[in-house]
């Protein structure tokens, strides 16, 4: 049954937005660490537009937090991962002009590259999950690389328009993570999940984590923080009895 990882980004966006000190993307996390999440997800972009570096060293000597570094897989990133130490780095894509991810890594196009950078992370004991589109291609040269997980990007699923469009997006998720377990990988997921689309992509058993966000912080202007995090959870949970 997947459970829930939250990124607390856009906590920090709000905080970014008026250069003050609050929000506290560390407050965020600590009180998803007390609900019981599976992680606390953080994305640390080159640019910084959010996440900042002290974040990530105040979120990692959090007690009891499993931190989730979200990271382009360039050197800068690298050696701050080297030297934080997270509990797992997520190598995503990443370009300056766009407001969020875009898709996933391109793994099958330069294997060798990612075959050697985690090398490098399993010589520091950091275990690495890769972003990537759920597609054949993409989720087999994951397994070549030796990463220990992948993380199916679900926005083709989130962002469809019609219950047709749903259903193959969704069932193109499926296939990726009964293809990834298959092949030894952990199989986690995300991107543009939200309260009323969750449920089938947290009902489908071979998914172990679910990494959500701006749909959380969003409720959370509303309904609080915790309250949000809580009814996700609850949601995930539910979807998580049924047979998928």
């Amino acid at each position: 049954m997947a459970r829930l990882g939250v990124n607390v980004d856009h906590v920090a966006t709000l905080r970014q937005a008026r250069g003050t000190d609050y929000p506290d993307p560390v407050r965020a996390a600590e009180i998803s660490v007390k609900l019981g999440v599976s992680c606390v997800t953080v994305h640390l972009r080159e640019d910084r537009r959010h996440i900042q570096d002290v974040d990530v060293r105040r979120i990692r000597a959090i007690r009891g937090c499993r931190l989730n570094l979200e990271m382009a897989p360039a050197e800068e990133m690298i050696q701050i991962a080297f030297k934080t130490r997270p509990d797992q780095v997520t190598l995503v894509p990443e370009r300056r002009e766009e407001l969020t991810t875009e898709g996933g890594l391109d793994v099958s196009a330069k294997p060798e590259f990612f075959k050697i950078l985690n090398k490098r992370f399993r010589g520091k004991g950091i275990p690495v999950s890769l972003f990537v589109d759920p597609e054949t291609a993409q989720i087999e040269a994951s397994a070549q690389t030796g990463a220990e997980a992948v993380e199916l990007n679900t926005a083709e699923y989130s962002e469809a328009k019609t219950k047709k469009d749903s259903a193959v997006a969704l069932a193109k998720v499926k296939k990726a993570a009964r293809l990834a377990k298959s092949l030894g990988l952990a199989v986690h997921a995300g991107h543009g999940l939200n309260y009323d689309n969750v449920g089938p992509v947290a009902a489908i058993k071979i998914l172990e984590e679910l990494n959500i966000g701006h749909s959380v912080v969003s409720r959370a202007v509303f309904d609080g923080f915790a309250p949000s995090v809580r009814e996700m959870m609850r949601l995930i949970k539910s979807a998580g009895k049924g047979k998928r």
